[in-house]
């Protein structure tokens, strides 16, 4: 039986085995299908858990507006939900993020504000500007997606559970990148939980802090990413006390092979922080005894990135047009 309305169809999406990625390294590589939540990604869930919170606070009341910022993927899920129930949408959207979000935001409704893109310390950061409007505007609330616990807790009670039914005392491992920090911190307190032995992994791309703060204990980073919607140079509060075992870092270069390999290998075509999971799931997976099984998050598909990831001469301007013809980027 299907769920009731948008929100009642969040969740319990398949898990997806890379049989040719597996076969090449010895290791089972599970990607979690969120693209195929109704609302495109990852971030539905987080939507869900961060709006039911409020609602059941008595926070959000009826006629009410759901403010956020966000790098899209959330916008799109806040506002999607926001239409079924009822509420008005305001997005606020850095302005380096892809044209098809933004696109997107504004035909499902959402009253999208561009900011200029500029570092969190700066109070014209997104983040700033969207509590500021949410501060400002009568009967609405912020969703606050990096600091409101309700984020991890959605994950901690969907998406942990979810595999864990699935593969149980299989799993060897869980690899993820973090935007909020939630979908890692949330599956990987309820996967370790079951099972002590399970390994849980950061996915980092350049220009995130979370690689450093794994290894060193520093908030340090290097370089610089077009991957969208992950990396962070601080600690959210979604993130802290998630356990992590260690770090991998994945370039831009890597990133865009994988993303071009699945959708040519495993026909699948993704968002780039999807191929970004998945090669450092792979990289991970070759550290693990031959068998394990290791699980990564597919966080939305191809189509909101067509003008980026998928475009040739974006590729070409960013000298990340892919060149491989196996696995050797790895």
């Amino acid at each position: 039986m299907s769920g009731s309305g948008f929100a009642g169809t969040i969740g319990n999406t398949p898990h997806i085995v890379l049989p040719k990625l597996s076969q090449a390294i010895g290791r089972t590589i599970v990607g979690k299908a969120e693209f195929l939540n109704p609302g495109g990604s990852v971030k539905d869930r987080a939507a869900k858990g961060i709006v039911d919170d409020a609602e059941q606070a008595g926070r959000l009341r009826p006629g009410g507006t759901i403010v956020e910022g966000t790098a899209g993927n959330t916008g799109i899920a806040l506002a999607l939900i926001a239409n079924a129930r009822g509420y008005r949408s305001i997005i606020v959207v850095p302005d380096d993020q892809s044209p098809e979000k933004i696109g997107f935001l504004r035909t499902i409704g959402a009253d999208v504000r561009i900011v200029p893109a500029v570092a969190f310390t700066n109070p014209d950061n997104y983040y700033h500007v969207a509590k500021r409007i949410a501060e400002q505007t009568p009967n609405a609330v912020w969703g606050d997606q990096f600091n409101n616990l309700a984020n991890r807790r959605a994950h901690y009670q969907t998406t942990g559970p979810e595999i864990w039914r699935a593969f149980g005392n299989e799993l060897g491992a869980f690899v993820a990148a973090c935007g909020t920090g939630g979908t890692f911190a949330g599956t990987s307190l309820f996967l370790r939980e079951q099972n002590r032995a399970v390994r849980t992994y950061v996915c980092d791309p350049y220009g995130s802090a979370l690689y450093c703060y794994v290894k060193a204990d520093t908030l340090e980073f290097e370089g610089d990413s077009n991957a969208e919607g992950i990396g962070i140079k601080r600690i959210t509060d979604n993130f802290k006390d998630a356990p992590v075992d260690d770090a991998v870092r994945v370039d831009d270069r890597t990133m865009t092979e994988m993303a071009y390999w699945l959708l040519r290998e495993e026909g699948l075509y993704l968002g780039g922080s999807a191929a970004l999971n998945v090669a450092g799931a792979a990289r991970i997976a070759r550290t693990l005894p031959a068998g394990s099984t290791v699980m990564t998050i597919l966080c939305d598909g191809g189509e909101r990135y067509r003008s980026r990831l998928w475009d040739a001469a974006w590729l070409a301007e960013n000298d990340c047009t892919p060149q491989a013809t196996d696995l050797s980027f790895l």
